[in-house]
């Protein structure tokens, strides 16, 4: 019986492979970066304007400027953006079909019998040449572990028998220019919202479901800056909110926090498990405070008649209307114009994007994204839940300070943090009986 013990073992480790998402997950190139002090180990996403984007093993996407990278660095990404660029480009690159749920189960079933008799029979017969289709059956185990079972990105058409005017530059720029630390840019094709990650109202009070994240500002700058279309183009078939874009923004609103799906990226609605604030936002795991609910209470600041956000393909987003909307919670104008609208219920905006995206060609649904996209960067690794908290208090303390207040067994703690000018954060963790301990993150 002993000897079935290295067998089984082989099989719960590929079952564990089958089970985490992906199949992967452990980046594989280490980066030197003249602005940083060590090796960072990520992969490479993607490189555009300039800017190259990585992910960590925690599967956060970082951008950093091509001039930070090393010439041997430089001459990777650029052969690796030029293969990635060949591939998409090739109408005869059609992407592989990946096994239906029922194959893989039987898959699965099959290679695992093939390892238990290839074991039984290794240790009754004792010979080595049933360790053949033993292998055989490990191999199958692996090969559906490695195969990605998520939807490949539909192809969106535009709708030929209709089109809807450009935005109007002017007009946009008195929405973002609603608040003094958003500011804009465009040109022929993007009109572009730059701002800090922080909002000026409060944040974080009245979570009940709390990944130990807290809000901390983020360069939405330059080439990272939000990304909203001039032209709208209609698309014939509108990605649905239920299956799509589970990851990144979906929309920009008015004070330059970005909006993302009601749905977690576990399909969740965010709001209904208590994970959001009285504003409809919450952090991310870069520390990323945004929206998942449309932020409505914005509509005081814009003015009446103005938008609150725009979405990334390029229709403007307003508040609640009595207007009948249609599936994707939008309407059309009389001057042939579309528009969204927020309710007060699931799906609460955007059902359906109305207007064609481009789509990371890296993410597939329902976990895709859409690009040009600003990428945040964290300064710590991504914590966990912490069940059974509630956040009661979030406040400034001075320049570049907060702190937070979050109750726990019916005891108060507090986490006092802060930066400086040259990006050293200072986190000091209150207990209950007023004992601390600091950390620093850069």
């Amino acid at each position: 019986m002993k000897n079935l013990i290295p067998f089984a073992i082989l099989l719960i480790v590929s079952l564990n492979v089958f089970a985490h998402e992906g199949g992967h997950g452990t980046p594989t190139r280490e980066w030197n970066l003249k602005s940083a002090n060590e090796i960072l180990i990520a992969d490479f996403v993607r490189y555009e304007q300039n800017v190259v984007f990585l992910r960590d093993e925690n599967q956060k996407i970082f951008g950093f400027d091509i001039a930070d990278f090393s010439e041997p660095d430089k001459n990777f990404i650029l052969a690796k953006q030029e293969l990635l660029r060949s591939l998409n480009s090739n109408p005869k690159n059609k992407p592989i079909k990946k096994p239906e749920a029922n194959s893989t189960n039987w898959l699965l079933g099959f290679g695992s019998i093939l390892v238990f008799l290839s074991a039984f029979a290794v240790t009754t017969r004792k010979t080595k040449v049933h360790l053949t289709y033993g292998s055989l059956g490990v191999l199958t185990v692996l090969f559906v572990a490695c195969s990605s079972f998520t939807t490949p990105n539909e192809p969106q058409t535009p709708m030929t028998d209709k089109t809807v005017p450009a935005n109007d530059i002017a007009f946009m720029k008195s929405v973002f220019g609603s608040f003094s630390d958003v500011t804009n840019t465009s040109d022929d094709k993007y009109f572009y919202v730059s701002s800090n990650g922080i909002p000026d109202h409060n944040m974080m009070v009245g979570i009940t479901n709390w990944q130990q994240q807290v809000p901390i500002p983020h360069d939405y700058s330059g080439k990272n800056s939000w990304a909203i279309p001039i032209q709208p183009v209609l698309s014939a078939n509108p990605l649905s909110m239920k299956t799509n874009l589970l990851k990144g923004a979906i929309a920009i609103a008015a004070n330059g926090i970005p909006i993302f799906n009601p749905l977690n990226n576990r399909g969740e609605d965010a709001n209904a498990i208590g994970e959001l604030d009285k504003w409809g936002g919450h952090c991310g795991r870069a520390d990323d405070y945004h929206y998942h609910l449309p932020p409505t209470h914005l509509q005081t600041v814009v003015g009446e008649g103005k938008p609150i956000a725009y979405a990334v393909d390029g229709f403007p987003l307003y508040g609640e209307t009595t207007d009948k909307l249609d599936e994707y919670l939008g309407k059309f104008n009389s001057d042939g114009s579309y528009q969204y609208h927020s309710v007060s219920k699931y799906p609460y905006l955007i059902a359906g994007m109305r207007g064609i995206v481009r789509l990371d060609p890296n993410t597939s649904a329902p976990e895709n994204q859409v690009i040009p996209q600003a990428m945040t960067r964290g300064i710590r690794p991504d914590t966990r839940p912490l069940n059974g908290a509630e956040i009661t208090g979030f406040e400034s303390t001075g320049d570049n300070a907060y702190s937070l207040t979050y109750a726990l067994d019916s005891e108060k703690y507090k986490i006092n943090y802060s930066w400086d000018s040259k990006g050293l954060y200072t986190f000091e963790f209150v207990n209950p009986d007023g004992t601390t301990t600091k950390t620093y993150q850069r």
